[in-house]
């Protein structure tokens, strides 16, 4: 695990660094990302368990069948720019009965900006990126703003 950790949060057996960690980062951490974590955040919106897949003792888990761990609203298959544009309202709404609903508004558009950053450049996404700017919050728009420069694009 700590081999594969993307910002190396685990700095020995048994401990763990948690101002490093995606998970924290995505989720407990409420204000301004850190810069030198947002690549490695990839497109990773809300947590990180990479450690947990390559822990030993997880090859031992079976997926539950229990319906509250099951795919919702088929958010399964949705493109990072879609959940972007969602208003506020669409957000509560799918999020319902959700884990995900707890990081709230703003850190959902934070997170997904820093993804679009590390997004492959395209005219969408500079565009998606640049029309939530103006209404952002101050939090959301320091995360734009590195997102777009992160596509050569800077906003005056």
């Amino acid at each position: 695990c700590m081999d594969v950790c993307p910002t190396k949060a685990i700095i020995g057996p048994y401990k763990l660094d948690a101002r490093k960690c995606i998970s924290y980062l995505t989720i407990e951490h409420k204000s301004s990302i850190p810069i030198e974590y947002r690549k490695q955040i990839g497109n990773r919106v809300y947590g990180c368990d990479d450690c947990q897949l390559y822990c030993p003792w997880n090859k031992f888990g079976q997926i539950s069948k229990e319906d509250d761990f099951k795919v919702r609203h088929g958010l399964d298959d949705i493109e990072l720019i879609e959940c972007f544009l969602w208003t506020e309202a669409e957000f509560l709404k799918y999020m319902q009965g959700s884990a995900m609903l707890r990081i709230g508004y703003d850190q959902w558009l934070r997170n997904i900006a820093i993804g679009l950053g590390n997004a492959k450049t395209s005219e969408i996404i500079v565009n998606a990126l640049k029309s939530r700017y103006p209404e952002a919050s101050p939090l959301v728009k320091e995360h734009i703003s590195w997102a777009l420069a992160q596509h050569n694009f800077h906003i005056n």
